[in-house]
């Protein structure tokens, strides 16, 4: 039987800067039926447009008006040829051997899943970030990267990312769709994703510091998952299973998202996020770097 096709999106807009290094991580995937497909977001600067346009034929680029990111990875979805989908940021990039195992690894899982990779850290953050697949934590915090190789079915059952989320979580929120839809994470042992991490990001420079105010959003869109009865049944089926945090510890961050303002609650958030899981992964990785010179 013949390998099936996996299309990798690229959502673009001005990302010149390190598109170069994404898709040479693209191209040297040891996965035989590969697709590559970037979508232009509405690109205003000459350099990404004119790299674009210089690209050769291995690589599909199709363009649309700006519509933001989760705009941009829907289109990619529905342009995508594959029976599986990966998306991956322009800033970003995968091991060589990484849609080969997460393949292997989706296939190998119990039905419905979609498979996700380890993360490694990059710029201003570093170290090996690892994430195990609790749904009950994914109701409070995104514990997954945005990079899954998802069966295509399975973003049309969840129905895309919402494009009305353009300040970021849109990630966040399309998980929970799927964990409720019945879509399960599974993950390997290997590092096989390089996230980059910066201050002018996404999710530092924005969505961070308005974190409670979109999860507010979120808890608005999925009231019934959020009330404190289906919350219980969640915790105890998912209380068992390897998660990031002491998963009772939720139940007092919500008490507290509740009862403050968002902006508070926003302001408390990035103050703890000093202490958060990649930060600490980070400061360890310095401080043995620094011992090790």
């Amino acid at each position: 039987m013949s390998a099936p096709l996996v299309s990798i999106i690229l959502p673009c807009y001005n990302a010149h800067a390190h598109l170069a290094q994404a898709l040479d991580s693209a191209r040297a995937q040891t996965h035989p039926n590969l697709e590559i497909l970037i979508v232009n977001d509405g690109s205003t600067e000459p350099e990404t447009t004119e790299l674009l346009d210089a690209l050769d034929g291995d690589i599909r680029v199709v363009h649309q008006e700006n519509g933001g990111l989760p705009a941009a990875r829907n289109r990619g979805f529905r342009e995508a040829r594959g029976e599986f989908v990966l998306p991956l940021d322009c800033d970003d990039w995968l091991e060589p051997n990484a849609v080969a195992l997460l393949l292997e690894a989706q296939q190998a899982a119990p039905s419905p899943a979609f498979a996700f990779p380890q993360m490694i850290l990059e710029g201003e953050a570093e170290g090996l970030l690892k994430k195990n697949y609790n749904h009950f934590e994914q109701l409070f915090l995104n514990q997954l990267p945005y990079c899954l190789l998802l069966p295509k079915i399975a973003w049309t059952e969840a129905g895309g990312y919402d494009e009305s989320m353009r300040q970021g979580y849109e990630d966040w929120e399309f998980n929970i769709r799927l964990g409720r839809g019945g879509w399960r994470g599974v993950t390997v042992k290997q590092p096989l994703f390089h996230y980059r991490v910066a201050q002018g990001g996404m999710l530092l420079s924005l969505s961070g510091k308005r974190h409670c105010t979109l999860w507010s959003g979120i808890r608005k869109k999925h009231t019934a998952a959020f009330r404190l009865g289906a919350l219980w049944r969640a915790w105890r089926e998912w209380r068992r299973q390897p998660s990031t945090y002491p998963l009772g510890l939720f139940f007092g961050w919500l008490f507290v998202a509740k009862i403050l303002p968002d902006a508070w609650a926003s302001a408390m958030f990035n103050r703890l996020r000093r202490h958060s899981h990649s930060q600490r992964i980070t400061r360890a990785e310095r401080v043995a770097r620094k011992r090790d010179s």
